[in-house]
């Protein structure tokens, strides 16, 4: 009889420590994270400023930091020289679609269809609206409200030319 209740304690003291076990372990798993930061320009790089036809470019950036950043935005667009990309021309985003959240790990990318008012004609240029054409080496972009961004150069080694001060942008994606 002794040998059975000490079985039986034992079993016992078993069943309760794997009840506890299990529990600490669900509780562990349902546990919520903690949401992504926002991605600030500080965070990204530059990851290729691609043309897509004679007024688009597809630009994309990349998560450099330690962990992941979510993005969801539009981004702001700034024309910039050979110099520093806080000595930009900012452009007027004009927003296209709608904004959705984009979780990047680091190492991740993100992409936004940059469109620009198109120069007309050959070698100089014109603008339809009577304007003068703008030419900049690079372009500095960034996520609204960070301030900053990443300065890029078109990957075909040639400049941004457009007519007025905006462009037509995609959320990230």
């Amino acid at each position: 009889m002794k040998a059975t209740r000490s079985t039986l304690a034992l079993l016992a003291a078993g069943l309760l420590t794997a009840s506890l076990s299990a529990g600490i372990a669900e509780a562990a798993v349902s546990t919520p994270r903690a949401p992504a930061p926002a991605c600030t320009s500080s965070r990204l790089v530059p990851g290729g400023a691609h043309r897509v036809g004679a007024t688009q470019v597809r630009v994309t950036v990349m998560n450099e930091g330690p962990g992941p950043c979510v993005l969801k935005s539009f981004p702001t667009v700034a024309l910039a020289g050979s110099g520093s990309p806080g000595s930009g021309k900012a452009l007027t985003v004009v927003r296209q679609g709608q904004a959705r959240t984009v979780q990047l790990p680091p190492g991740g990318r993100a992409t936004t269809q940059l469109t620009f008012t198109p120069v007309l004609g050959e070698a100089d240029g014109y603008c339809a609206s009577g304007g003068h054409p703008v030419v900049a080496p690079s372009i500095v972009v960034g996520v609204a409200g960070s301030g900053g961004g990443v300065q890029m150069a078109p990957d075909d080694g040639g400049e941004f030319a457009l007519c007025g001060g905006s462009v037509r942008a995609t959320a990230f994606h």
